[in-house]
């Protein structure tokens, strides 16, 4: 069976056994947040129960790093969306230890690409249309710090209003332990 199969069979029973009202919420965030995290399977759970969170708090949003590079991309949309259509008041950039993007190696990826079966034309012509895959595939050193440059742009972005608190944490995929690294309250 296949995973799609399994997703579907199941979702059948949910829908016919009526597990969905147990969810049931608004589309405005309770708590009044949107967060900014990391797609790594271990917080997917882990994650909302070390917040105290329960289905309709937060606004979740899920990216490779929780990495904000582009003002004017998807996240940073999302985000004032998030802000300006569903009542959210806060912003939460939270960065966890161990993960995948740390020390990303953009030529690694780059060879995983080719071996899967793009052709190095692609990557050549990428590159000479100015998308350096280099910078493109890029993770970071330390985490603490990217979720300060990530806090940065989010905050400092033109069309987030000032009074906007944006928060910055890092998060143990073991523990679920919370360290702050950035008090958005404290600007």
């Amino acid at each position: 069976m296949t995973i799609l199969n399994e997703i579907m069979d199941y979702n059948e029973k949910f829908v016919q056994e009526q597990h969905y009202l147990g969810y049931t919420t608004s589309k405005y965030p309770n708590k009044r947040m949107v967060i900014l995290t990391c797609m790594d399977a271990r917080l997917l759970d882990l994650l909302p129960k070390a917040m105290n969170l329960k289905n309709g708090d937060a606004k979740i949003l899920r990216n490779a790093g929780a990495i904000l590079t582009e003002p004017f991309g998807s996240m940073m949309r999302s985000i004032l969306v998030a802000v300006y259509e569903l009542k959210a008041e806060e912003v939460l950039v939270i960065g966890h230890h161990d993960c995948g993007m740390s020390k990303l190696d953009s030529e690694v990826i780059q060879e995983k690409m080719l071996s899967r079966g793009i052709k190095e034309e692609t990557l050549a012509i990428l590159n000479t249309a100015g998308i350096s895959m280099k910078e493109w595939l890029t993770g970071f050193a330390n985490v603490e710090v990217s979720v300060k440059q990530s806090v940065k742009v989010i905050k400092n972005h033109p069309l987030l209003p000032k009074d906007v608190p944006v928060h910055g944490l890092v998060i143990h995929p073991d523990t679920g332990k919370l360290d702050v690294v950035v008090n958005g309250y404290g600007d």
